[in-house]
């Protein structure tokens, strides 16, 4: 059966033989929203929890919009006019909306990238910044969670009379689900808070994971750290697998981001009978699959359906890479799986980007990763821990070898955008 799997901007078609494919497991088909400049519209006006973007604006001295970066694929040429415009409207001047890139410690966005993610006109018109989480001094301290993590966030942010939250809500391999209070922590804090929110004591614990919102360590964190920063308002919207829009969820923090998690947690949640050894996936191409560090989400994001010992082929382009010169040097360093862990768990051990490998372990751990990339030689993806392939039908047919020829495969093209569960 041919099947298209998410790679790039384009996809990839791939060849799964009929006798051992067990599953497709996509997202529920949900109907795109008609006029989704006008749903936002509707939802500023008429939120689900909480007074009106309108009420709330008026009589502020300035604002400050949370946005994403390039790594999500948020429609912010459809999101931000309406919610700008309503700013406005309610007596702020283009000068005094301020436009915050949650980039936590990912890298700053290029003037290219603003235009791709942000339009023309947006960056035109309004002050936009890079939130820069390794400098001290952009931080402010605003004591520590009630689990003792110290919260550090931008000082912009935190300053502005008016703080917006904009971004989308899909499956999350640490915080559950994305959106709302993720885009304060980690998307505005200082690394002396990623250290914890990112640190073995909270990664470690086996509610941090996809699809988990109660009990998840990094979720209450992040909304404890949200709320001690202070949100005004949100903005979350929820997309189909055509990257349409298919909800718009407003209004205070909490309760929009939950109602919207319950909506979406219906549109992505895909079952399949019992564990395969064989997961054909994806990093859900771009922008998300850009990098290495990006495509470890696709391989963690299968483990819940794959058998012991089985074998994961993910398709990533890695068109910019690996990831930071951080994520990247410790990769190289780390030989042994079993030692790294060991080291990360000692008191005062912390690494940048540390995080990422530790989620990438729970994968060797499970089975063997191969991966199909244009954007990586086969020597820097052995150094990123997991095999080469040269195609995902080269990797079905290493695997079939070593698995049995009746072995199962489940395939995923949409990658992480998908929580698979065993049902």
């Amino acid at each position: 059966m041919k099947i298209t799997v998410d790679y790039d901007r384009s996809g990839i078609e791939v060849d799964v033989p009929d006798k051992n494919l067990s599953a497709v497991l996509t997202m529920n088909t949900i109907r795109a929203l008609e006029n989704p400049t006008l749903s936002v519209k509707d939802a500023l006006s008429r939120p689900i929890a909480g007074p009106s973007l309108d009420r709330i604006a008026k009589g502020r001295r300035n604002a400050c919009v949370v946005v994403s970066d390039i790594t999500r694929p948020v429609p912010h040429n459809i999101i931000l006019p309406p919610l700008l415009d309503s700013l406005e409207e309610n007596g702020l001047l283009p000068e005094n909306i301020t436009l915050l890139v949650a980039t936590g410690l990912h890298a700053p966005m290029n003037i290219a990238q603003l235009r791709e993610t942000l339009t023309d006109n947006v960056v035109d018109r309004y002050p936009i910044v890079n939130h820069r989480a390794k400098i001290s001094r952009e931080q402010v301290f605003l004591g520590k969670t009630s689990t003792g993590i110290p919260i550090w966030v931008d000082r912009r942010y935190v300053e502005s009379d008016l703080k917006v939250l904009t971004g989308l809500i899909e499956a999350h391999f640490m915080a559950g689900y994305s959106g709302g209070r993720k885009l304060v922590a980690p998307g505005l804090v200082g690394v002396e808070t990623i250290k914890y929110l990112h640190g073995p004591t909270i990664l470690e614990h086996p509610l941090a994971t996809t699809g988990v919102l109660n009990g998840n360590p990094l979720h209450e964190a992040s909304m404890e750290i949200a709320t001690r920063a202070g949100v005004d308002f949100i903005l979350n919207i929820s997309l189909n697998e055509k990257r349409e829009i298919t909800g718009v969820y407003a209004g205070e923090l909490e309760a929009a981001h939950l109602f919207g998690v319950s909506q979406v947690d219906n549109m992505v949640v895909a079952g399949i009978k019992k564990p395969v050894e064989i997961v054909v996936t994806s990093a859900a191409g771009y922008p998300l699959d850009t990098t290495f560090y990006q495509a470890v989400k696709g391989m963690v994001g299968v483990l819940d359906i794959l058998k012991d010992g089985g074998s994961i082929i993910i398709a990533a382009s890695c068109i910019d890479g690996i990831g930071s010169e951080d994520f990247e040097r410790l990769l190289r360093k780390t030989k042994d799986i079993n030692v790294f862990l060991k080291i990360i768990k000692q008191a005062g051990q912390f690494t940048i980007d540390q995080w990422q490998i530790e989620k990438l372990a729970k994968a060797l751990k499970k089975g063997t990763v191969y991966l199909f990339t244009e954007g990586l030689t086969n020597n820097q993806v052995r150094d990123c821990l997991v095999e080469p392939i040269p195609s995902i039908e080269v990797g079905i047919a290493q695997a079939l070898e070593y698995h049995g020829k009746d072995a199962k495969i489940a395939v995923i093209p949409k990658g992480p955008y998908v929580i698979p569960r065993v049902q």
